[in-house]
């Protein structure tokens, strides 16, 4: 079974930055469209922003647009959420996927690992 294993949360203060990385055994990593989701207490998932399998393109949720920037790196089966200009409203598990679709059609493929918890504090 695939695995996808997040990493890099932890608590900042407001205005701070933040890397997470996803990284997984999947051999074909390169083929996929992957994507970033997070979950706040008590909310449901909310989409982050996604990358294509060749990492030229990206897209990302009015939310965090300017603030996020999705990269991979295909030789090491490897994806980065670099988050800067954190806002307390930020704080959510983030969790990596695969995914389908662009833009408003990107949907979650498969299960998500456990996840990383982001804090911000004001």
């Amino acid at each position: 079974q695939v695995q996808l294993v997040e990493s890099g949360g932890g608590l900042v203060q407001a205005g701070g930055s933040l890397r997470l990385r996803c990284t997984t055994s999947k051999r074909t990593f390169y083929m996929d469209t992957m994507a970033w989701f997070r979950r706040a207490p008590g909310k449901e998932g909310e989409f982050v922003g996604a990358i294509t399998p060749s990492g030229a393109s990206t897209y990302y949720a009015d939310i965090v647009k300017d603030r996020f920037t999705i990269s991979r790196d295909n030789a090491n089966n490897t994806m980065y959420l670099e988050m800067n200009s954190l806002k307390p409203e930020d704080t959510a598990v983030y969790h990596c996927s695969r995914a389908t679709g662009w833009m408003n059609q990107i949907r979650s493929v498969g299960s998500w690992g456990q996840g990383t918890q982001v804090t911000v504090s004001s």
